[in-house]
């Protein structure tokens, strides 16, 4: 199978994009750490265990977006590799790189869906402590909206 110039290239929009979404995953998880740590900072000294756990899920999560873009920043480096032995027609190298550079960018992308859940974790950290209120059926819930 031979390989354009313009295939490597292909790849330049979607890790873009990807990486525009883990920059913003990293911006909103930051905005969660300053406030936790300004929720720890104002606590009253007592240890709160959900604080504790919400801190040792944000150290995971920053260490796995760090991750997703460590892998996808290579994956883009890589296909522009690809592309020069592409234009010095080393074909078989450029193959190689090409290919390097899709499993990086699966990787990148498996560590994201890592991620996704470990976030729906802190979500569930947050609501735990609301576990023993009244839990309606979706059928009482929308009785409640339609007023019937």
């Amino acid at each position: 199978m031979d390989i354009s110039i313009n295939t490597p290239a292909l790849l330049f929009p979607a890790i873009s994009l990807i990486m525009l979404a883990y920059t913003n995953r990293f911006l909103a998880l930051a905005n969660v750490v300053r406030a936790l740590h300004d929720r720890y900072k104002n606590s009253d000294g007592t240890t709160n265990p959900r604080i504790h756990a919400q801190i040792k899920n944000l150290k995971f999560r920053l260490r796995l977006i760090k991750n997703m873009q460590i892998l996808g920043v290579l994956s883009i480096l890589v296909a522009i590799l690809s592309m020069y032995e592409i234009y010095v027609s080393n074909m078989i190298t450029a193959r190689w790189l090409f290919a390097t550079s899709l499993v990086l960018f699966i990787a990148s992308l498996a560590i994201s869906l890592i991620e996704l859940i470990q976030s729906t974790k802190s979500l569930e950290i947050e609501l735990s402590d609301m576990e023993d209120m009244e839990d309606d059926s979706i059928k009482d819930y929308f009785k409640k909206i339609t007023g019937q």
